[in-house]
């Protein structure tokens, strides 16, 4: 039987809203995190997270809409279930806890659903932050409702744009 690495390298890569910290081995990428402090880019980076830094740069820079990475995020059932959802939300459009309830089948699961989404492991990839309140509000985001605020307001901005 083949054994699978499971120790986890990590990288650090600067984006506009801080610091990314991204986790992962050659099986793939198991968490990104948006880090407050300041920490300078990694100067080496394994083969297996350099297409995660790229993928995140050119996302950053407005040149790339939808990640191809291979992810393995630890959680659940039922939480990987709430991010293969959230996954799906296209880029620059939103969907709230409430229809993301529906799609999984069940509204009432809504606390849950959301209790999922806050703890998803892997930012920007997942976009949790496309998901937001029945409302329209910007409820609750682990990396800050600044933070949040600003990503979507970077996707719909380079959709608009791709409309013309």
């Amino acid at each position: 039987m083949k054994q699978t690495r499971s120790h986890q390298n990590q990288i650090f890569l600067k984006t506009p809203l801080g610091t990314a910290k991204i986790s992962g081995n050659e099986s793939g990428i198991s968490a990104i995190q948006i880090l407050d402090e300041e920490i300078p880019s990694s100067k080496e980076i394994p083969d297996f997270l350099q297409l995660a830094a790229e993928q995140l740069e050119s996302y950053f820079k407005g040149n790339l809409e939808k990640f191809d990475l291979k992810l393995k995020p630890e959680g659940t059932d039922f939480q990987q279930k709430v991010w293969k959802a959230i996954s799906a939300i296209p880029f620059g459009k939103t969907c709230s806890y409430l229809e993301l309830s529906r799609k999984l089948g069940d509204e009432k699961a809504i606390r849950a659903v959301a209790s999922a989404n806050g703890k998803n492991p892997i930012w920007v990839i997942i976009p949790c932050h496309r998901v937001i309140g029945s409302d329209g509000t910007l409820t609750g985001y682990a990396g800050g409702i600044h933070r949040k605020q600003w990503l979507l307001n970077h996707e719909n901005n380079i959709s608009q744009l791709s409309l013309f």
